[in-house]
């Protein structure tokens, strides 16, 4: 029986290159994503066996989508494709509850083998990034959890983006008024208070790209 599997990228061209590329006996492309928001709702849909998905999308960031789609979608394994490499990245990623990092450098060969591994419940890093994980774990440097809850998190990213409290209460389908106070709370949490400064942390995270 073939992997069913939910691709999600914001460049048609790469979705279709790597749909394309994949072993068609093995795996089953059932569903498309273009933003962090669409992977949620087609993996509480589909209920894909694997969701592969980009860790730069637009209004939820790959990481913040991996982390619901686990949480809609249980049986789903996750797969993050990156072009960072730094361990940060991967880290919250594998705390997110994704079970697999790729990077887009890699040959669609390592890329299938990774969706293999991570379709049989296996945990897949592109190879030399266990070592920097491993190495800043034991040194302390790992990057501290982020404060925020999802929620704050997404009105971030999309401050980042340069949307207004406006757009963001539109897109999230909340009043005025909570993504007003939203956007104050996170503020406060994490002690900036101008929006340069949001966009800095944004860009740190990695929920958007500088």
């Amino acid at each position: 029986m073939s992997t069913r599997v939910l691709l999600a990228d914001d460049h048609k061209m790469f979705r279709e290159g790597v749909a394309s590329a994949l072993p068609r006996d093995e795996f089953e492309v059932v569903g498309q994503a273009t933003d962090g928001q669409e992977v949620v709702r087609l993996a509480r849909k589909l209920q894909p066996d694997l969701a592969l998905i980009d860790v730069a999308m637009p209004g939820l960031n790959g990481v913040d989508a991996a982390r619901e789609v686990v949480r809609v979608s249980p049986g789903s394994g996750v797969l993050i494709l990156s072009m960072h490499d730094e361990s940060p990245y991967v880290t919250e990623a594998l705390r997110a509850g994704a079970r697999g990092y790729v990077l887009k450098t890699q040959p669609v060969a390592e890329l299938v083998e990774a969706m293999r591994q991570v379709s049989h419940g296996n945990v897949y890093v592109a190879p030399g990034l266990w070592r920097d994980v491993v190495d800043s774990y034991r040194s302390g440097e790992e990057t501290a959890p982020d404060p925020l809850t999802p929620r704050e998190r997404e009105v971030l990213q999309l401050i980042a983006e340069g949307h207004t409290t406006k757009q963001i209460a539109d897109a999230l389908g909340i009043s005025f008024k909570t993504a007003e106070s939203h956007r104050t709370h996170l503020m406060s949490k994490l002690d900036i208070h101008a929006t340069a400064g949001l966009v800095r942390y944004a860009i740190r995270r990695g929920l958007v790209q500088p």
